[in-house]
């Protein structure tokens, strides 16, 4: 979510939803996963219905100026500052590069979960990563080879 009183509300929505659903947990494959599902998937339906229009562009663009992570020496940039960043990706970057990032979650998933093509996950990752890159490299003076 892009603001901290946004996502306490989805935090606590999402608890709701587990603590009414606890019945139906089986025990079978892990409490955390479970929940951690419940979470998503009332992450993405919050954002879905914040959006009437269609949340991701159905597009794959391999054609960016995007630099491959391995042509760029490490930058030292405060984690604040990284996080305040990935908080200002619009909603679509910002929601597959945390799924991707974060939740170590491959683009079959978050394609199915969120129902978009996998081209489409890889393309919004894609255009996240520019778009930090673009940002992290403006504030060190840097130039994009």
């Amino acid at each position: 979510m892009k603001n901290e009183d946004d996502a306490k509300d989805v935090f606590q929505e999402a608890f709701v939803i587990a603590f009414q659903k606890i019945s139906q947990y089986k025990f079978e494959g892990s409490f955390e996963g479970w929940l951690k599902r419940i979470f998503i998937n009332k992450l993405i339906e919050t954002l879905n219905k914040k959006k009437k229009e269609s949340f991701f562009l159905d597009v794959f663009d391999p054609d960016t100026d995007f630099v491959e992570e391995e042509e760029l020496e490490a930058i030292p940039i405060e984690q604040e500052k990284l996080l305040e960043y990935i908080r200002d990706l619009p909603d679509q970057y910002r929601t597959v590069f945390n799924l991707y990032v974060f939740e170590k979650m491959k683009h079959r998933e978050i394609a199915e979960l969120l129902k978009i093509s996998e081209g489409t996950s890889k393309s919004n990752l894609n255009r996240a990563k520019h778009i930090l890159q673009k940002r992290i490299l403006s504030i060190k003076n840097f130039k994009i080879a």
